[in-house]
């Protein structure tokens, strides 16, 4: 079994045009995701997989590996599912989908979301989550929160606080879900098969499509936060939070 990581990346930004090309600390932004993954020791290789031209030759210019994909792609999800098929990713290897858009992740997140599809090869799906610090962040939509059940397999997804509390409970803990999944081949064809899920459909959640038809998502936790690029703004705030990378 082989594990391969694709970062999906589109030019087209309603709140940032451009960004995978955005100059960060003297390298596009899409150059120190790629790298940070080339740094996982568990990935026999990284892909980007794109739609448009300036990515790809930008790719192959610091020596990187890039497919062109579809441009009418839904989602990154779609898009990798498509450049996995291409390289001939066989059923039981892992795909790994990282957003490029996080330019300052630490390799080690990618360690901890494989170890359990590699301990248990019934699970088809795995994603992390990392705990809030910031109480503000638990009301925050944009900040997506998980509940999981006692072997860290996904409840539920939502952009709402969950677990309510009901009564005053200040010790309790809430979960950010970090942007990152792994997929099983033959599961990644059979997800993105399937059509958008209600419950999908009205929290803007894509994984919950898994967990509508019954599917198993394991949700370890990470140590580490991953921070993404939104808007042009982020871009100096990310330049302070890049460490160098482990090797």
């Amino acid at each position: 079994m082989k594990t391969y990581a694709f970062i999906p990346a589109r030019y087209q930004s309603s709140r940032f045009p451009g960004k995978p090309l955005a100059m960060i600390a003297g390298k596009p932004m899409i150059q120190h995701t790629y790298e940070r993954a080339l740094a996982c020791p568990e990935l026999s290789a990284v892909y980007v997989a794109t739609d448009d031209d300036r990515i790809l030759e930008c790719i192959k210019g610091f020596g990187g590996n890039a497919l062109m994909t579809r441009p009418d792609h839904v989602s990154g999800t779609d898009r990798i599912a498509e450049a996995a098929q291409k390289i001939g990713v066989k059923d039981r290897d892992l795909v790994v989908n990282i957003q490029g858009d996080q330019p300052a992740f630490q390799p080690e997140v990618i360690s901890t979301m494989i170890e359990p599809l590699i301990a248990d090869e019934s699970i088809p799906m795995g994603t992390l989550k990392c705990r809030i610090r910031d109480e503000r962040d638990v009301a925050n939509p944009n900040h997506v929160k998980v509940v999981t059940d006692n072997r860290g397999l996904a409840l539920y997804f939502s952009r709402c606080p969950i677990p309510f509390c009901r009564d005053a409970n200040p010790g309790q803990v809430h979960f950010k879900h970090l942007g990152f999944y792994c997929f099983r081949m033959n599961f990644l064809l059979k997800f993105t098969a399937l059509p958008e899920g209600r419950l999908e459909s009205l929290e803007k959640l894509e994984q919950l499509r898994a967990l509508e038809n019954g599917y198993r998502i394991s949700v370890p936790e990470s140590a580490y936060d991953s921070i993404e690029v939104d808007v042009p703004g982020d871009v100096g705030a990310i330049e302070q939070l890049l460490n160098p990378i482990p090797k």
